[in-house]
């Protein structure tokens, strides 16, 4: 089926739409990701009886699709995956994960500001509604504020560590050369200043989502720091319901524990082959030392770095639609963009439903950090780019025609972020990274990914480490990680904090690469003599964002 073949639309899809609608009215956030006018400055109801309302709704859509029937193989993966995500959240739910949503990178900490990237800036009548929105977050913070002190009645609380480090980071938020202050001082349309009247209100709303984040730092020092464990692990219960939404799949943690163990030292064994490729005898630190000298692989500056991402990806878009991949005109474009944010990491932002927003590929570049290199990047714009995660969500986007609107929006980090590694080994077979410096890049990437499979288990079960010497802990997690990867200090710790306040996420890029690996191989298998591997990729694809375990059955049942 192609996209210009128009799908008549089932009552499953019905179902499913209605289901994005729903969401639409929930949380008006959405409206903004998915491109889609309406509710302009609105939040989401972030307070128990928030959460309550919403599950009410995902219990009756969940009613909904298991009495459906499916008519055809596309309704059969919407139901199988709709049913699975409404299942996990009303378990999520019933767990209290909201009363415990505290962490460094995705909690409404950070939420409730970063919808600021997303916003429309071109007219007067946006920056009105950013107005709005600012106005708004205060009464959306209470409501966060709410719910975190149901966790504490309830002994459902979120680990210290993530506390104090939330905590400096809203006192960034409120500090005079804050987000809020420093966004709207600079506030514009293309067409030149704002109106007197408009700046007067967005900087009083300024102050007002500032006053927030300082109620917020409040709460975290005066109250919920009181009752913060020490502990970072959140055990084996709460784990796997959080494993199993970043992936899509059920998988055993402690076989998967071994073979991140194992997939490890492979991926040592790999560098350390590839580092006297690059200088004879030299060991992995050798080589990157080298390589750091070299001032020819140097970028100076985020400018600099904002042109080679936008020219790399633009290579890459063009020479793989000539040659490995069916990429429409919609998406090939692609905007890299330095973030307004200086958090560390690297993320991609999908392309609005009519591709009037383009897919964009944001930086955002820690204070302080001037200088980049472009063998440890390069691999990461295939990951965050094509034929990573821009060609996988903007190709679904693209699919309307066939998919209805949660088919092209759903889907879980396992399929994403696994695809993005899997797609990574790709551009190394394809040739892209022949260059050893660059292939030493991507293995340092690679290598990060299985440290953090072992990590993540690790900390949040308690294994015992590796060498059998105890049970892991949060501290002991940083040494692990450093001597892993080839990061600065500042990147070490944003990153460790993160898997330690985010349990789940960080190891479904590797073991959804794993399953993406399997899934590949399988299907080879069956197919013989006529498996085309670029025929599977854009059936794989088409399939749109779903969890591993239903991308599993649609390919293989």
């Amino acid at each position: 089926m192609t996209n210009a073949e128009k799908r008549e639309p089932t009552p499953i899809d019905t179902i499913a739409e209605e289901w994005v609608d729903t969401q639409l009215e929930l949380h008006p956030e959405y409206h903004v990701w998915l491109g889609r006018p309406g509710r302009e400055g609105e939040y989401s109801d972030y307070s128990p009886a928030g959460a309550e309302q919403a599950v009410g709704k995902v219990r009756e859509a969940l009613a909904k699709i298991q009495a459906a029937e499916p008519v055809d193989a596309i309704d059969r993966v919407t139901k199988m995956d709709l049913s699975r995500e409404l299942e996990l959240t009303i378990e999520k739910h019933e767990a209290g994960f909201n009363q415990r949503d505290l962490n460094v990178i995705a909690s409404p900490a950070q939420e409730l500001r970063d919808i600021f990237d997303l916003v429309p800036t071109d007219t007067e009548e946006d920056w009105a509604n950013v107005a709005t929105r600012l106005h708004n977050l205060p009464a959306a913070m209470d409501g966060y504020i709410e719910t975190l002190r149901s966790g504490i009645a309830n002994g459902n609380v979120p680990a210290i560590r993530q506390v104090r480090e939330v905590l400096a980071q809203a006192k960034k938020q409120f500090a005079d050369t804050g987000f809020f202050f420093e966004f709207t001082g600079s506030a514009k349309t293309p067409d030149g200043e704002l109106p007197a009247s408009l700046k007067a209100d967005l900087a009083e709303g300024a102050k007002e989502s500032a006053a927030a984040y300082a109620t917020l730092a409040a709460f975290l020092q005066d109250e919920l720091a009181a009752h913060a464990p020490e502990k970072d692990a959140v055990g084996r219960e709460l784990y796997a319901l959080a494993s199993r939404d970043f992936l899509g799949a059920t998988v055993d943690l402690d076989e998967t524990y071994e073979w991140g163990i194992e997939e490890l030292a492979r991926m040592v064994a790999e560098q350390e082959s590839i580092a006297r490729e690059i200088k004879p005898g030299a060991s992995v630190h050798e080589a990157i030392a080298f390589l750091d000298g070299d001032a020819s692989r140097k970028l100076h500056g985020t400018d600099a770095l904002q042109r080679w991402m936008q020219e790399t990806s633009d290579r890459a878009i063009e020479e793989l639609g000539k040659t490995h991949f069916d990429i429409p005109a919609e998406i090939r474009r692609l905007e890299c963009m330095i973030a307004p944010t200086q958090e560390g990491g690297i993320y991609y932002t999908g392309p609005s439903d009519d591709f009037a927003r383009a897919g964009r590929m944001w930086w955002s570049v820690p204070e302080g950090v001037t200088e980049f290199d472009t063998w440890r990047e390069l691999t990461t714009v295939y990951h965050e780019g094509v034929p990573g995660h821009h060609l996988q969500i903007a190709q679904a986007t693209y699919n309307k025609a066939q998919l209805n609107s949660w088919r092209r929006i759903a889907g879980t980090s396992g399929h994403a972020e696994g695809w993005a590694l899997y797609a990574e080994r790709l551009m190394e077979q394809l040739g892209y990274l022949d260059d050893p410096a660059d292939r030493l890049g991507m293995l340092d990437g690679q290598r990060m990914r299985a440290a953090r499979v072992v990590l993540d288990i690790g900390v949040h079960l308690e294994k015992q480490l590796p060498d059998g010497s105890g049970p892991w802990t949060g501290e002991y997690a940083f040494g692990f990680l450093a001597d892993n990867v080839n990061m600065n200090e500042g990147f070490v710790r944003f990153e460790v904090n993160r898997y330690l306040g985010w349990p789940g996420q960080a190891p479904s890029y590797k073991i959804g690469q794993r399953i993406w690996e399997q899934l590949r191989d399988e299907y080879a298998r069956r197919e013989g003599a006529a498996f085309d591997i670029k025929a599977f990729h854009k059936k794989a694809l088409d399939i749109g964002g779903v969890g591993l375990d239903t991308l599993k059955s649609a390919l293989l049942d």
